[in-house]
């Protein structure tokens, strides 16, 4: 087991309870706004709320990741970086710019499939992302909602630069640096 690797699992069980500390009363907070959300998606595009879809969790199992649609129902599914601008809803560009349609990832937390801060659930088609994680041991973490990556600016359009941050945070994983992204996601 590789330094890094030692790291992560040495934190997992504090990093469990930290999700889930963050995760339930943020959940219960958000529930009105994720119901109007939903609401409001709902009366200004045909189509579910709800927009479910297959990622590549820890260990590089599949999992069902939930958020607010943004985009048009007939949208193919690709990476958001890959999507044209078209796509995107009116109401989907605000839920976006204000991470509203990020909410119902909480669940995926709660149910552990998902962390609060980790690398950011790729689609199981982006396998330039995929080989450069597998390589760097980045999938024996639970993704995340937000993560380092996110925090500087670093999308899955530069697969290898992504992957690299990924591991980065990996290697520094605590509570207090959980907390220090949670922040900077938000400021």
């Amino acid at each position: 087991m590789d330094e890094s690797a030692a790291h992560t699992t040495r934190h997992r069980p504090g990093k469990r309870m930290f999700d889930l500390a963050v995760a339930l009363p943020c959940l219960l907070v958000a529930a009105p706004v994720i119901l109007a959300a939903m609401l409001v998606v709902r009366a200004t595009s045909p189509g579910p709320a709800i927009f479910a879809q297959p990622r590549v969790g820890r260990d590089e199992r599949p999992f069902v990741c939930y958020k607010l649609r943004t985009m048009h129902e007939s949208t193919p599914d690709l990476p958001t970086h890959e999507a044209p601008a078209a796509a995107i809803t009116p109401v989907g560009s605000f839920l976006r710019r204000t991470k509203i349609d990020e909410l119902p990832q909480l669940w995926n937390v709660v149910t552990g499939q998902m962390s609060i801060v980790g690398p950011r659930p790729c689609l199981p088609g982006q396998r330039e992302l995929i080989e450069h994680r597998r390589r760097l041991g980045v999938f024996a973490l639970r993704p995340g909602i937000t993560g380092l990556a996110q925090v500087h600016g670093i999308d899955m359009s530069d697969p290898k630069r992504c992957a690299e941050t990924d591991a980065e945070y990996m290697g520094a994983i605590s509570i207090a640096e959980d907390l220090r992204l949670v922040v900077r996601t938000f400021v």
